[in-house]
């Protein structure tokens, strides 16, 4: 899969919003990639493009290949045969994805038997070997319960199963383990890895928490008022950060080896730009310490660290 040039807009009273601006990525067959920033960066906007569910929102310009096509220019009728059947999504909340009012047995029967051939008992069958295979504990019974009827994280390994019970070839996972707490965050994060691994998918994984995602991710995207500022190797940019942004991410992150208050966390100053608020420059001047004239003159374009590794700074090359 390969996103390239996207550029997404939102209607709002005060005029079109770009979410996203020039956004290029790819995701190669079996590989993770993880997408980090904080919140309001676009990482869920690229998340809803790819699978055609913006709300309110449109694809200026850009192309998503996926399988040979361009989903931006593919039929409501095709976009209804690939999603849910090649391209799976998890998303953060567990229980919001669920439907209160159904069985879990309900939303497979629906899920599977939208894309494949199978009777509902065959549908049923798959979904308890999907969740024994997520660890799910009795999964007959689990699947006669409805979803407030359960944990969050039994939630969430139901919300996996889904996304993959039709054989999908790209897992978009959208913070996927937010609304988690850190041991069942652990657990998921893992379980995702294992299925990812099983069943030969490519993930795309995205998160506002680096830890947590350069544990499986091979890749790493960093995204900043929605321009990717970075990309490479995950543990490359991870030791080696080029952007100061990436760098303010990272020194965020605190020591757990640290005695409890006696680590002080370098945040990174101020905010990040409102929606109408980037000006012809870096979008991150306003915020770096290293910040000179030419940052506020224009938008630095990605250029290469080293092989595989590039950083939208005009320092990036120098290692300043």
């Amino acid at each position: 899969m390969a996103v390239r040039n996207l550029t997404v807009s939102y209607a709002t009273a005060s005029g079109p919003f770009r979410a996203l601006r020039d956004v290029s990525l790819d995701i190669q067959p079996g590989e993770v990639l993880g997408v980090v920033g904080e919140t309001g960066c676009g990482k869920s906007t690229l998340a809803l493009s790819i699978p055609g569910l913006l709300d309110g929102g449109w694809i200026e310009t850009g192309v998503i290949l996926f399988e040979g096509r361009d989903l931006v220019r593919i039929s409501a009728e095709e976009w209804r045969r690939i999603r849910g059947r090649r391209i799976g999504l998890i998303f953060q909340n567990p229980r919001e994805s669920l439907n209160p009012v159904l069985t879990i047995d309900s939303h497979f029967a629906e899920s599977i038997r939208a894309h494949r051939k199978m009777t509902r008992g065959q549908a049923r069958n798959l979904a308890v070997h999907l969740l024994e295979e997520l660890g799910v504990p009795d999964p007959r019974l689990v699947l006669r319960r409805y979803s407030f009827e359960l944990s969050g994280g039994t939630c969430q390994r139901i919300a996996i199963a889904l996304a993959i019970c039709n054989e999908p070839s790209l897992l978009i996972a959208d913070e996927p383990t937010s609304a988690l707490d850190p041991t069942i965050q652990s657990q998921i994060i893992g379980l995702l890895d294992t299925m990812r691994r099983r069943h030969q998918l490519s993930l795309l994984l995205i998160s506002h928490d680096i830890p947590m995602i350069t544990g499986i991710a091979d890749r790493l995207a960093v995204m900043y008022a929605g321009r990717v500022v970075e990309r490479g190797p995950a543990r490359e940019v991870l030791t080696r950060p080029a952007h100061p942004y990436t760098r303010g991410l990272i020194n965020c992150i605190p020591d757990i080896d640290c005695p409890p208050g006696s680590q002080l966390l370098n945040a990174i100053p101020g905010a990040p730009p409102g929606r109408f608020a980037t000006g012809p420059g870096c979008a991150f001047a306003p915020r770096c310490h290293l910040a000179e004239n030419p940052c506020t003159r224009g938008e630095p374009e990605l250029v290469g660290v080293s092989h595989l590794h590039q950083a939208a700074c005009i320092k990036a090359a120098t290692g300043a």
